[in-house]
């Protein structure tokens, strides 16, 4: 994605307006700013709050984790004020979001259907509870996983027995463990180096993070197919801050926040991943490996068990059911 913002002294920043005495919202970014959140949310909430008030409000985006490095702890940052608005992944922090996390399983949605829609069909119902003193603006999922690989071919689950594959959380953690690999905590900002070492020897996300993180310089192959899930987001609101913005302000994010903006950042998202397996097809240093239904079903039968224990764990079914619209 282009960048498009403006620098600032050591910041990034969006700023659409620069009228003296503007309320700025401060937004917390901890990925590089070429990242596809900028142009996907950043950019249009930006434009969105400063058309609304004339100037009055702008947004300012703070990017490469300038107001706190690294995604795990972007939540509480939120909450404490450290910034007035952030994104982050409900997956570094488990044990808040028990069934946001649902839409993260293997086999929680067909691989077509969009996670945004299936996270705010649940949200009000199951999912508020879990993002206290935040209002939540942007709920969506990424592109569907798959397995990337620093040296090693993967096209059925005994390939993966015995490696260190990075995780996101503990649902992409138990479902590595339950094809027979190892499963690696490790900040998406640190994978590059992790594979470039060897530290780990894949990772199983979604295709966007071969442009987003560059991590087509150091995987060799790709796998797609088997229906292993996929990442959740969000983005929240301080709520204070929230409720204490003029009426025009709060009148121009209500427009855009839920899911219009959701839909409009997840559909980047994957914009970002076809692009990127587009790249990986026609690179002449990544092989991707299509798995066909036979071999896809070989990988859904093991993961089943892992998808069905965890819902009933967390007393998850209400939400599953909100999610699949039933």
């Amino acid at each position: 994605m282009k960048i498009t913002s403006v620098t600032l002294g050591a910041a990034f920043a969006v700023t659409l307006a620069t009228t003296v005495g503007a309320q700025e919202l401060k937004y917390a970014n901890w990925a590089p700013p070429f990242h596809t959140i900028t142009d996907a949310q950043i950019e249009p909430l930006a434009k969105a709050v400063d058309e609304g008030t004339s100037g009055a409000v702008t947004l300012r985006a703070f990017h490469g984790g300038e107001l706190g490095a690294g995604p795990a702890d972007q939540y509480v940052r939120i909450v404490q004020g450290t910034a007035d608005m952030g994104w982050g992944l409900p997956g570094y922090t488990s044990s808040q979001f028990p069934k946001t996390l649902i839409l993260e399983l293997p086999g929680a949605l067909p691989l077509d259907e969009p996670g945004y829609a299936a996270l705010w069909r649940a949200y009000e119902g199951e999912l508020k509870s879990e993002f206290p003193m935040t209002e939540a603006i942007a709920l969506w999922g990424a592109e569907p996983n798959i397995l990337m690989m620093r040296d090693k071919a993967v096209t059925s689950p005994e390939d993966l027995k015995g490696l260190k594959i990075r995780v996101a959380g503990s649902i992409a953690a138990e479902a590595m463990e339950a094809l027979g690999a190892t499963p690696v905590q490790l900040p998406m900002t640190q994978v590059y180096n992790g594979l470039q070492t060897g530290l780990i020897d894949g990772l199983v996300s979604g295709a966007s993070v071969l442009s987003d993180f560059k991590l087509s310089e150091v995987v060799s192959n790709v796998t797609t197919g088997p229906n292993l899930g996929r990442l959740t987001f969000y983005t929240v609101m301080n709520k204070p801050v929230y409720d204490g913005l003029s009426a025009e302000a709060k009148e121009a994010l209500d427009a855009v926040k839920g899911e219009a903006i959701s839909k409009q950042t997840e559909e980047a998202w994957v914009a970002t991943a076809a692009e990127a397996l587009d790249a990986a097809r026609a690179s002449s240093e990544i092989t991707v490996n299509d798995l066909d239904a036979a071999q896809s079903k070989a990988f859904d039968d093991a993961l089943a068990q892992v998808t069905d224990s965890y819902v009933a764990e967390v007393g998850g079914a209400a939400a599953l059911a909100a999610m699949r619209g039933e």
